[in-house]
């Protein structure tokens, strides 16, 4: 009992880190006159909490964290559950892959994991945008890869550093 209601207090602050993240501390960019990209590191703590809580953990705060960062301060347009989708999968593919790489965080590892979760959060979100206003897909997508690609380096040495500091918690949050 006490590892879930640890792991739920963990899942609670990696949701409104990704909220603050996400809301907050982020930059918007528009192309064709309408939101493209969101460059933000909220995802982060959505990975982590996939990586060091499980996979079930990760899509609930990825999901939580969308729908109370949207009712918090909306942004980019009305809500769209397709991006509570991709926030959902942004903590369960790394919480999934984790489980083959639980001993051993190499670079492999967690690159892995931040390209699995960037494929799923470009290809995803711009086809949610696209849907959402009526914009061509593949011209949406050229620019969120371009947006994307200098985050990615970063959140593998933020994850890599994280983890590599988190090794006390690691043995007793991940049961």
């Amino acid at each position: 009992m006490p590892s879930r209601i640890r792991k739920m207090a963990y899942a609670g602050l990696f949701t409104a880190i990704s909220v603050i993240l996400t809301r907050f501390f982020a930059g918007n960019i528009n192309l064709l006159g309408i939101f493209a990209l969101r460059l933000s590191f909220g995802e982060v703590p959505i990975m982590l909490s996939g990586i060091l809580l499980g996979p079930v953990y990760g899509a609930v705060c990825g999901a939580l964290s969308d729908i109370i960062g949207y009712v918090v301060n909306p942004v980019g347009g009305p809500y769209f559950p397709g991006f509570t989708l991709t926030a959902a999968l942004t903590g369960l593919i790394p919480g999934v892959l984790s489980k083959y790489y639980r001993n051993d965080w190499n670079w492999a590892a967690i690159t892995t994991i931040v390209i699995a979760t960037a494929v799923v959060t470009i290809l995803l979100n711009t086809l949610w945008l696209s849907l959402m206003y009526g914009k061509a897909f593949l011209a949406l997508l050229s620019a969120r890869i371009i947006g994307k690609a200098p985050l990615i380096p970063a959140y593998v040495i933020i994850l890599k550093l994280v983890i590599k500091h988190s090794r006390q918690v690691l043995h007793f949050v991940r049961q």
